[in-house]
């Protein structure tokens, strides 16, 4: 813009110079001030060519390093959950699997997104990527891409410098040596995700769909919005039992149960009555029965349901004394197990002075159930009062959640 301001200046003296109201011999013609003034205006239209061609190279400078930067990836794995971005390059094979993916790279390419050139040609049939995916294509361990002719279709390609890529979307597999010939093949997620130190994908089950996969959950359970995880569908309360009059129904994991508890026959010793579904109380005793007075005065009936192979030791189920209002308190309680299947895999203990707890301290593999009774006895200046029972049925479910 220098020289466009000293032109200007010029123009103006010379305008300054000669005012109309003094003429002078001095004075340039108006010939030669119109020459002056193309002579400008040819400096302003090089000066804003000048400027829109500058404007322009930046422009095409800036989409070049936009296009560089875009396809610079790092080497450190990523969290992008999705291959939609294509982060896998020069035919790698972009799988889904949790929060991250992972890249399959063809023979010759290696890194984390296949950035990498190897430095000696691979042996045939290996595909060289991250060391966590290498693969054998002749080993059993390559299950993961099922060949499947249904779901094979011919790979994009493009062609670079006179070579020619080729690539498949997610959830395929470039066959053979990426040449002329291969095909994108379907990589089964399912299997390649069993393999050990990876990820679940699923909570249960899980299918392989052509490029992709989806969870299913076992009869009893539905999945979850994040398409992964299962929940427990209560029956008893979706009214999708089949429990008769009579009964109760108690909710298991992926399943119910219909149960009738009773309480016990009653005889010259002592009887029962029906207090609650759940409660069964002594009838008074005679004044001369000593063996009535050491029968449980109340049966509880309990109920809990367990995943498989729970984690061990823990607390399942506890047991306090609350003494009526106006009634002496026990100056010491007594727990105990009586009986019950497999009571082998439960102790008891002591949570504080009034409580006792059942712990699980052996893993328990369903479907099975089992039944603990614990019995509290008070007493009072060491002298027996009274006891109480409850019975606790467990139902283990064949599943681990």
């Amino acid at each position: 813009m220098g020289p466009l301001s000293a032109g200007a200046l010029f123009l103006l003296l010379l305008l300054g110079a000669c005012p109309e109201a003094r003429a002078s011999q001095n004075c340039v013609n108006n010939q030669q001030l119109l020459t002056v003034i193309r002579q400008l205006q040819q400096l302003l239209r090089g000066q804003e060519t000048h400027f829109t061609r500058g404007i322009r190279n930046m422009r095409s400078w800036l989409a070049a390093l936009q296009n560089s930067v875009s396809k610079t990836v790092s080497d450190a794995p990523s969290d992008i959950s999705e291959c939609s971005s294509q982060p896998c390059q020069h035919g790698g094979t972009c799988v889904r699997g949790g929060s991250q993916y992972k890249c399959i790279c063809p023979p010759g390419w290696t890194g984390s997104h296949c950035q990498h050139q190897t430095q000696t040609a691979a042996p045939e049939g290996l595909v060289t990527g991250d060391p966590a995916l290498s693969l054998v294509t002749g080993d059993p361990a390559f299950s993961h891409v099922t060949g499947d002719p249904a779901s094979s279709h011919a790979p994009r390609c493009t062609q670079e410098e006179h070579l020619q890529y080729c690539s498949c979307e997610a959830g395929f597999q470039l066959s053979g040596d990426g040449g002329a010939d291969s095909v994108c093949l379907d990589v089964d997620e399912c299997e390649f995700y069993k393999q050990e130190g990876r990820p679940n994908l699923c909570m249960h089950d899980c299918v392989n769909t052509p490029g992709s996969y989806h969870c299913v959950c076992p009869s009893g359970y539905r999945i979850l919005p994040d398409r992964q995880s299962c929940e427990d569908v209560n029956e008893c309360v979706t009214s999708q039992h089949m429990c008769s009059q009579g009964t109760m129904c108690i909710n298991t994991r992926g399943g119910f149960q219909c149960v009738k508890p009773e309480c016990p026959e009653g005889n010259s010793n002592g009887s029962y009555v029906k207090t609650s579904p759940l409660q069964c109380e002594r009838s008074p005793c005679p004044m001369d029965s000593k063996h009535c007075r050491h029968l449980p005065k109340t049966i509880s009936f309990h109920y809990l349901s367990l995943p498989s192979n729970l984690k061990t030791p823990v607390a399942l189920f506890r047991m306090a004394t609350a003494s009526p209002l106006g009634w002496p308190r026990p100056t010491s309680l007594r727990f105990g197990l009586m009986g019950g299947k497999s009571h082998n895999h439960f102790v008891i203990q002591r949570a504080d002075r009034r409580t006792g707890e059942v712990v699980l301290v052996k893993t328990l593999e369903g479907p099975q159930t089992l039944e603990v009774v614990v019995d509290m006895s008070e007493y009072l200046d060491r002298s027996f009062q009274t006891k109480y029972v409850s019975k606790v049925t467990i139902f283990v479910s064949p599943y681990n959640f």
